[in-house]
């Protein structure tokens, strides 16, 4: 195949073409144009929305406080492990085993309901310890109210997953974009108010009850008495999701805990937005692709060869998109923050700068997980993720005692030991060779380092009593230039293969 049949299109080796015959060929060609449509949709009511949601964010964050950031992400600690708890990977199960009857999904439906109710319960259980453990007694509140979104989460959960199997992407954009818009026009009004920090509460409680909503709507459910010896398979599957979920997210919020609880509230924002700030590219490039890809990926379970095409060429495409994007902002922050967020932010320049380089492996690495869950091996991920929760606090701890910027190399340093790994499993199930993953990564690879050796030396050359706007756009263009002029001259074909790409679906 050449450049013109797309990027997906694209076999992971010379001989698959020798051995696949048209209607393997077919078939890759069609899931290919669904997959770019998903994604394209995604990007869309992603997009979109958050043109909007971040105007009104850098309006938001001129109204608040760091302090008020910090007390909602004392909150936010918690909420995610009772999320979990809430859907307990029923949505993962529907879209991996597709044989579920309807009286199975019926029964899932009503364990979804009553975990929500659960985890809401658990929540107003623990919020006055938890309180406590900060010292920050605003925190309760805070977290029943953020917790009533548990109840119709849990009610949603076999919807959604319904409707990611059966690839209904268009909807689900339509959804979160709309969600994401009530999201930022609540908090944008709250905060004007002068709520403070219950504005960022409020704000996301409206929009998670908006989007359950109209996703009940789209694909009703019926309920009925849950019998386990009927659903032990995919409570059995979802399980193993749901520790590694809960692993993944304690470990992923324990920096947090480590700079509320050890270095105090202030630094707990400023440390909170560093992290937002270095995983904005990340979350809203590389979530496109991982909201979708795992529908593909579980209809390709016996087919390694499609599996390596998709890991291939879908990892050479984000890291295209994220390196330049999360390294970028690194190398610009000393001159972005002040711009944009104001001065009392300045010290969210040390963080930001360590956590964009970890940000930008992340991205490929986010992957991994998904594929081999999608295949059927959710149980090594879980193992994977467990030994993380043991790796990484001892090493946010340890970097605590240089501040912020410390629990942030704390990351960088110790992530790539949880990352190996998934490599391994992930290369030895499908069959690929580190050599061909390395060749996908070499275009974004070389176009970063030479990209952030233009913006250093043009860091090092600009005198520092030139204005901040200018200093800044130099560098933004400079990073620009050298990232697509680097590609342009040692990658021109895989440049060409992504335009052609871009049009030939454009013209669908």
């Amino acid at each position: 195949m050449n450049a013109k049949d797309g990027i997906l299109s694209k076999t992971s080796s010379p001989d698959l073409e020798k051995v696949a015959g048209p209607n393997d060929l077919s078939r890759d060609r069609t899931m290919d144009r669904s997959l770019l449509s998903s994604v394209a949709w995604n990007a869309t009511g992603d997009w979109v929305s958050q043109i909007f949601s971040w105007l009104s964010f850098l309006i938001v964050i001129r109204l608040l406080t760091p302090a008020d950031f910090g007390i909602v992400n004392m909150a936010l600690v918690l909420l995610p492990f009772l999320q979990y708890m809430a859907t307990f990977g029923i949505g993962r199960a529907i879209i991996t085993l597709r044989d579920l009857t309807d009286e199975q999904l019926a029964q899932l439906n009503t364990v979804g309901l009553l975990l929500g109710i659960t985890g809401f319960a658990l929540a107003a259980a623990l919020a006055k310890p938890f309180a406590v453990f900060f010292k920050t007694p605003g925190v309760a509140p805070v977290l029943m109210v953020t917790c009533i979104a548990l109840i119709p989460n849990g009610m949603q959960t076999v919807s959604a997953g319904l409707l990611t199997r059966d690839m209904r992407f268009r909807t689900l954009s339509l959804l979160n974009g709309a969600s994401a818009v009530v999201a930022a026009v609540f908090t944008l009004l709250f905060a004007w108010l002068g709520w403070k920090y219950w504005a960022l509460v409020l704000g996301n409680l409206l929009a998670t009850c908006f989007r359950s909503a109209f996703i009940l709507r789209s694909r009703p459910q019926k309920y009925a008495i849950p019998h386990i010896a009927s659903i032990r398979e995919p409570l059995r599957f979802g399980g193993h999701v749901i520790v590694s979920l809960i692993a993944l997210n304690c470990y992923q919020r324990l920096d947090n805990l480590t700079a509320g609880r050890v270095l105090g509230q202030t630094a707990l924002g400023l440390y909170g937005m560093a992290w937002t700030l270095a995983n904005v590219p990340l979350e809203k490039v590389t979530s496109l692709v991982t909201t979708v890809i795992p529908s593909y990926l579980a209809q390709l379970q016996e087919d390694p060869a499609a599996l390596r095409r998709y890991l291939r060429n879908l990892t050479e495409g984000l890291a295209l998109a994220t390196f330049p994007a999360t390294v970028g902002l690194g190398l610009v922050a000393r001159e972005l923050i002040p711009l944009a967020l104001g001065r009392r932010w300045i010290g969210v320049i040390p963080s930001l700068e360590v956590l964009s380089v970890y940000a930008a492996f992340r991205s490929i690495v986010a992957l991994l997980p998904k594929l081999l869950t999608a295949i059927g091996n959710p149980r090594f991920v879980m193992w994977n993720d467990l030994a993380a929760l043991v790796i990484l606090p001892a090493s946010f701890y340890v970097g605590s005692r240089w501040g912020i910027a410390g629990i942030a190399w704390g990351w960088v340093v110790a992530y790539p030991i949880i990352a190996v790994p998934l490599y391994r499993k992930t290369f030895l199930t499908i069959g690929m060779k580190t050599r061909e993953y390395i060749r996908a990564l070499r275009p974004a690879l070389d176009a970063t380092i030479i990209m952030t050796a233009a913006v250093l030396l043009l860091k090092y050359l600009i005198p520092a009593r030139e204005p901040l706007p200018l200093r800044l756009a130099l560098e933004i263009t400079a990073g620009i230039l050298a990232y697509g002029g680097t590609l342009l001259l040692g990658y021109r074909q895989r440049v060409a293969a992504f335009v052609n790409t871009a049009k030939s679906f454009r013209h669908r």
